[in-house]
């Protein structure tokens, strides 16, 4: 799929956002549908499908995270969560639910066209098999769980490689403490997101050029962590 052809399902009761973005979106090739309400989200949703969900927290009808979780129980559709709500609970709940990312209200345009970007590669990747992850200098081999650096192979302990795995599938989308617990631990592990900082620590050491400075996987404050996207080729 060209990003160019995606279909845009914003949803969004705010018109000066919905008008100023609108045009933009379609400025960079996408085709844009707009729903004000959470209910029309699924219905549009169900009726006709699109290729990646904007949606707002705050709509009149719904909890933006009550549609997340509808949508959810039966769609893999990447959400981008576009949201005022500049609380950190907020956005935990709604990456845990099953959002792809979040942006901030006021935002940059560039920014969100970035991330939408990495939320269609990311689409991509979950209705193929792929068996190499590749971003800059690191590349992974699925099948054979070889990790290369430069063309360099970097010795992982299994945690490591479930923690690596789990970002390059997730690459340029947030993936939140409990989601890399759940997914690295089990879910049932009595796990807090301090062994998933250490681990992280570790992983950068081997990663990284400047482990203080990462520049591979990244912090997202407070969330979790993000892993560079894939490259686009």
């Amino acid at each position: 799929m060209q990003l160019n052809q995606a279909h845009i399902l914003l949803v969004d009761d705010e018109p000066q956002l919905v008008r100023a973005l609108t045009p933009a979106l379609s400025a960079a090739g996408y085709q844009v549908t707009t729903a004000e309400t959470g209910a029309g989200a699924l219905s549009h949703l169900a009726r006709d499908g699109c290729d990646v969900v904007i949606l707002d927290l705050g709509l009149p009808d719904l909890d933006g995270k009550a549609v997340i979780e509808r949508i959810r129980e039966w769609s893999e559709v990447p959400i981008v969560v576009l949201s005022a709500r500049d609380i950190e609970a907020e956005k935990i709940a709604a990456l845990d639910l099953g959002a792809d990312d979040f942006v901030n209200k006021p935002f940059a345009v560039g920014e969100l066209l970035a991330r939408l970007r990495a939320a269609l590669r990311g689409r991509d990747r979950r209705f193929s098999a792929r068996a190499r992850f590749k971003a800059g200098d690191l590349e992974i081999n699925f099948a054979d769980r070889i990790v290369l650096l430069q063309g360099d192979e970097v010795r992982l302990t299994p945690r490591e490689y479930d923690l690596l795995k789990t970002l390059a599938r997730y690459a340029g989308r947030v993936v939140t403490h409990r989601q890399l617990i759940a997914s690295v631990w089990g879910p049932q592990a009595q796990t807090d997101a301090q062994f998933v900082r250490v681990l992280v620590g570790q992983l950068r050491q081997k990663l990284e050029e400047e482990p203080a400075a990462p520049r591979i996987l990244l912090t997202e404050p407070g969330l979790g962590y993000r892993l560079i996207p894939e490259d686009e080729s």
